[in-house]
């Protein structure tokens, strides 16, 4: 199995392209859960300073799980933050194997280009050996 260096690097670049869109989707997942939770505390911050005696009796339940929130949102903000440098991350070692594949294949075409002119160089030197035996 003899692949050239540039395959090999070709099978590398869409493995980091599969791993970039992993954690892509694990931010993705993170940003939504975050978008939620800010729904549910301006819901809940609604009920906070609501008058309706309905919700006055229920204040203490609002202020912790309100509380409870707010804390679970710094968690999930410090994750997406890890998590947007984990994509970025990614992405620079992708571009980086994109571009080593990319100079192995004109590496590659240069090797097939300077052997095809060392054939033609071989060819016409036999063929001048053998007219110069006929002759």
């Amino acid at each position: 199995m003899d692949d050239s260096k540039s395959k090999k690097l070709s099978r590398l670049v869409k493995v980091q392209g599969h791993l970039k869109q992993m954690a892509e989707n694990e931010l993705a997942i993170t940003t939504r859960e975050r978008n939620e939770l800010a729904e549910k505390i301006d819901s809940l911050s609604g009920y906070l300073t609501s008058l309706d005696p309905v919700h006055q009796d229920m204040l203490k339940h609002y202020v912790t799980r309100h509380s409870r929130l707010k804390s679970r949102d710094v968690r999930l903000e410090s994750i997406e933050k890890a998590q947007e440098q984990h994509v970025l991350k990614e992405t620079k070692k992708g571009e980086r194997l994109e571009d080593k594949r990319d100079a192995a294949r004109a590496d590659e075409q240069r090797v097939r280009e300077d052997n095809s002119v060392y054939e033609m160089i071989d060819l016409q030197m036999s063929l001048k050996d053998t007219s110069l035996q006929q002759g």
